[in-house]
């Protein structure tokens, strides 16, 4: 968790954008948080949440760096310690239990896991009658070949005779033979596993053959306790793995995407046919996100699943059901699924206030709410970062070139434009980066199917005429979106189109209901 501090890392970037070559001159933060460009409240604030596990609410435009503190901040977080399972509960199939595993455990459990597996072996290295019963020895001309094939590619034989019936002497082994290959046991198709006795160092053991792909598996007889053991457990799904991601962003595109779910069966879970409701239990991203960072972005467009948020960040546990009621998993119930995250949402100004009251208050009380900036003061320090954040968009991409110091002083000069023009800030550098950052990438492809090596301030030039809005280009083109509308419907009712007039005053006796 640990990361160069401000003024360690300033001391690494150039004196002035005077001294930058290229952008390839300029590193780049390994502390994900310092590359957040001109929000240094909001990073300090972002890094005493990641130490003291605080909520944070982040508000602002888009485009000027919520979602990426939120993943820095969760980038700052110790990796998960422990796994989330779902234990089969036979005496009550619907009412699953959850098993918290330590990390330790997880590890130990993967070692044993490996002690079960056995040893592979050749085919060829294993006892001639075990080989023929698993189907990968021909008993007639000891040919070898896998045992998905039936017969034998030498011979043209069945591998697997059936006493009695499979023999050459059978006169009816064309009618039936096929049949009861299949139904008698040993039949035509091999079998999974042979279980025999060997000598080793003077006793005899148990030991098993089992068919793995080309190779076969052998288990002597403490791998096969081993087995034994895990089989008398109850079985169990990992739900949310050891190994995975601290930072988990909701969309708010379902219920079942934010609070988990249980499948449907058309079986009704029957032990036979179906199959049991701990294995169709799948978690929510609440519970995805435990002991790490869930990101929600325009919290205010969440609605009623707030009060399901602000639950889960109470109780730090909540329950998976089945949330389609016609479904077989309605009947489902988890308990006590933990959901111990840090809460990161995001929100714009004018929508605050369609955020719960009880929400705004928890994430108060127990985190801190930010206002981000939309500008910053025009020094050679704030200068120097956007630089950086130049260096950073080409670095992302992966697919640009560098850009040369006068494009990033072209990009410096377009900051100062759009601070005054849009937020009414002189003497100031705009912090609504991902719009620079389409820029940037504009300028760049014009750069890249020129062949030019970097990036030229005529690239920025051209890709700031190129790359313009969509209601830019009307009111170029029309002088004003209301022209550009007019003249639109216009140019369609003079096509004979017919829509938009039809539309607006339908008459029955002008179509005929047919096509022509």
């Amino acid at each position: 968790m640990s990361s160069p501090t401000p003024s360690e890392h300033s001391r690494t970037l150039p004196a002035s954008v005077g001294e930058v070559g290229s952008t390839e001159d300029i590193p780049i933060p390994s502390d994900p948080l310092e590359r957040v460009i001109g929000q240094e409240k909001a990073v300090e604030i972002a890094r005493i949440a990641a130490y003291q596990r605080r909520h944070l609410l982040l508000v602002g435009p888009p485009g000027i760096g919520k979602s990426m503190t939120a993943q820095a901040l969760a980038l700052h977080l110790d990796r998960p310690r422990t796994e989330i399972r779902i234990v089969h509960n036979p005496e009550n199939p619907e009412r699953p239990s959850v098993e918290v595993v330590r990390g330790d455990e997880v590890h130990s459990e993967v070692e044993r896991a490996r002690a079960i597996e056995g040893e592979l072996i050749e085919p060829t290295d294993a006892p001639a009658s075990v080989v023929e019963r698993l189907g990968y020895r021909c008993p007639r001309c000891s040919f070898y070949s896998p045992p998905s094939d039936r017969y034998c590619p030498s011979c043209g034989n069945l591998k697997q005779v059936v006493p009695g019936l499979g023999g050459s002497g059978n006169p009816f082994r064309d009618l039936v033979g096929g049949i009861l290959e299949l139904t008698v046991s040993p039949g035509g198709n091999p079998q999974e596993s042979v279980r025999t006795t060997r000598l080793r160092n003077g006793v005899e053991e148990v030991v098993a053959y089992e068919r793995a792909g080309d190779h076969i598996k052998v288990l002597d007889q403490r791998a096969l306790e081993r087995r034994r053991s895990v089989q008398r457990e109850s079985p169990r799904k990992v739900l949310v793995k050891l190994e995975r991601n601290t930072f988990v962003m909701a969309t708010g595109a379902s219920e079942t995407e934010l609070l988990g779910d249980v499948r449907h069966d058309p079986y009704g879970g029957h032990p036979q046919l179906g199959t049991l409701p701990y294995e169709r239990t799948i978690p929510g991203a609440i519970h995805e996100a435990h002991e790490g960072v869930l990101f929600i972005d325009e919290l205010p467009h969440f609605g009623h699943l707030q009060r399901h948020i602000l639950t889960a960040m109470q109780e730090r546990r909540f329950p998976i059901t089945g949330r389609n009621p016609q479904s077989g998993g309605a009947a489902v119930r988890v308990d006590n699924v933990p959901c111990d995250f840090i809460l990161v949402a995001a929100s714009n100004i004018q929508d605050l206030h369609h955020i719960l009251s009880p929400l705004r208050s928890r994430i108060s009380g127990g985190g801190y709410e930010v206002l981000l900036d939309t500008a910053m003061p025009d020094t050679e320090r704030n200068r120097i970062k956007l630089a950086q954040f130049c260096a950073q968009e080409i670095a992302t991409d992966g697919r640009i070139r560098p850009a040369t110091r006068e494009a990033v002083l072209e990009l410096i000069q377009e900051a100062r434009r759009r601070a005054e023009v849009v937020d009414g800030r002189r003497h100031s550098l705009t912090l609504r980066l991902r719009e620079l950052g389409g820029l940037i990438r504009t300028a760049g492809d014009f750069a890249t199917v020129a062949q030019s090596p970097f990036i030229e301030a005529s690239h920025l030039k051209e890709a700031l005429v190129r790359a313009r809005s969509i209601e830019e280009q009307i009111k170029s083109a029309y002088g004003s979106m209301q022209g550009g509308l007019s003249r639109d419907v216009t140019e369609a009712q003079r096509q004979n189109m017919g829509y938009y007039h039809w539309n607006d005053h339908p008459d029955p006796g002008s179509f005929s209901g047919g096509y022509g």
